[in-house]
Parts: structure tokens; sequence; C-alpha cells
């Protein structure tokens, strides 16, 4: 009898341990987080606050693991050790582009940025990430291919400046995007409004802002003719970009440290992750991998 049973009994231990490392190994593969690389710093925000508030919202929202690369330098002229690598973006899912710099015109350096998401790494930017690397007439709307629309192809819509710091009516225009379903339409604190100088044909609007911005008296203005503007503008939208299509998801809404924090903001950031990674359901949850454990 043992002489029969041995060779079964071996035979089942044998497919009882393929089937613990298989199922060991598919565990282990479930449990890596998403892997993302804020970059932030340069002029004008509370960057040194935001990194932290950036990465605990979205830590604390899906199995993710924020790297940042962070730069103190507050002028518009702040550049990022990562990028003087050609291969910058290895190991990561997905870059989080949270810069404020302005005055970086070095063709090659920024070349360097955008061909990691020409070639499929997708992005995120907020804010300020929107006035970044332009130069020439960037308050005109550029044309494709020109030497100065490589950025705002990547970003899909071109802005050049804001109004003053106001609430902003957010609305979402395109309420059945993974992104946006579900969501209420809001009002941010004081913000800054980012005019839309061209929205690109791969750009998908998901939500506009409206801001009654007060009026600016000018010398011999009577009172009476002094009136608010109300200025509108894109300030949500998806982007496909380059050849390979490459998921890019942007909001220009993000100024103070309040607005970033606000759970309405941190939602609309995380779910623009996990769309552009394609870790995200059609009715806004994430997929199991990303999901958080509650």
């Amino acid at each position: 009898m043992m002489k029969r049973t041995f060779p079964l009994l071996l035979a089942l231990v044998a497919i009882l341990s393929s089937w613990w490392i298989v199922e060991a190994a598919d565990e282990k593969k479930k449990k890596e987080p998403l892997k993302i690389l804020l970059v932030l710093g340069g002029c004008c925000h509370d960057y040194k606050m935001q990194q932290t508030i950036l990465k605990v919202g979205i830590e604390s929202r899906i199995h993710a693991e924020v790297d940042i690369e962070y730069n103190p330098d507050t002028s518009t002229e702040a550049r990022f050790e990562i990028y003087k690598n050609d291969d910058w973006a290895d190991g990561y899912d997905v870059i989080l582009h949270d810069e404020c710099t302005a005055k970086v015109t070095d063709a090659d350096y920024v070349g360097r940025i955008l061909k990691a998401h020409r070639e499929g790494v997708p992005a995120v930017n907020i804010h300020c990430a929107m006035h970044s690397y332009r130069w020439g007439n960037f308050r005109e709307p550029v044309e494709t291919g020109s030497d100065n629309s490589g950025w705002f192809e990547m970003l899909g819509v071109q802005s050049s400046g804001h109004g003053p710091k106001e609430p902003i009516d957010i609305t979402y225009t395109d309420e059945t995007h993974p992104i946006t379903v579900g969501m209420k339409d809001w009002t941010t604190v004081n913000e800054e409004l980012y005019n839309n100088i061209q929205v690109f044909d791969t750009a998908h609007p998901l939500a506009t802002g409206k801001q009654i911005q007060p009026p600016r008296k000018k010398k011999g203005q009577a009172p009476s003719d002094v009136k608010p503007k109300e200025a509108t503008a894109v300030v949500a939208w998806t982007n496909l970009y380059g050849p390979k299509k490459t998921r890019i998801f942007s909001t220009t809404i993000g100024h103070f440290n309040e607005t970033v924090a606000d759970d309405r903001y941190l939602d609309l950031v995380t779910r623009g992750l996990l769309w552009v990674t394609g870790n995200l359901n059609e009715d806004g949850s994430a997929t199991p991998d990303y999901a958080k454990a509650k």
C-alpha cells in the first residue's frame, strides 16, 4: 500500500508547492505599489509643505508609493538633478509634475523630460507646471511642431497667465469620464484661474472654472464704469501625447495649500494618476491592485 501511495503523495506535494509558489508570486505582484515620482519646486508656491500634502494625500487613498524630487530653489530657474539622466523616469509608473520654472528654456533639458513621456511614461501635471519650460512668443498660440510648442503639446492646453486670487467655481463638464464621474461641482478658496491660449485637438476638457474678477480702475475712469469681470477657462482635462498616445491628465488648480489639501482636489489628482496608468474603473474607483485596503 505504501509503495502505491507514496508517489501519489509526492505528486500532491509537488502540485501544492507549485500552487503556493504561484499564489505567493501573484500576491507579491499585487502588493507592489503604484510608483509615482513627484517633481516639485521653483517659484511662487509653498512646495516645502505641498510635497507632504500630496504624498500623504495620495498614499492614503490608493496603494501607491510617492518618491519626491524637490528643489528648494524658489526662483523660476529651478532645475532638478534627476532630469540630467536620459533614463530619469525608469522604474516609475507615472510622473507628477508640479514645477514652476518658467525661465528654464534649455531645449535639450526639456527635450529629455518630454522624451520619456513621448515614449509612453504617463504624466499628471498640476498648477504651475502649465507655466513651465516656455520660451519664444508663448503668449500667442504656438504651432504644433514648432520650436517652442513641445511642453504645451504634452500638456494639451497652452496657458500664459492667470487672474487675481479669488474663488473659482468648478463645474465638471464631462460627468461620465472615470476621472470625474460622481464628483460634485465646488467652489475653491482664493485661487488662480489660468487662461487658455489654446486647447489642442488631442485634449479632452473635463472641468471649467468661472471666476468673478474685481474691477481695475483706470486713470480718469468713472466709478460707474468700473465693473467686475467674469472669466472662464478649462481647468482640468486629459490629453493623448505623441505617437504612442501617452495618457496625460492636468489641472491648473492648486496654488494654495488649502486647495491642495482639499479632499475634492486630492480625489481629482489621485483619479488622474490612476487613469493615466490604466488603473481606474469606469465608476471612478481604483482597480483591485491599487485600491486601498479598508
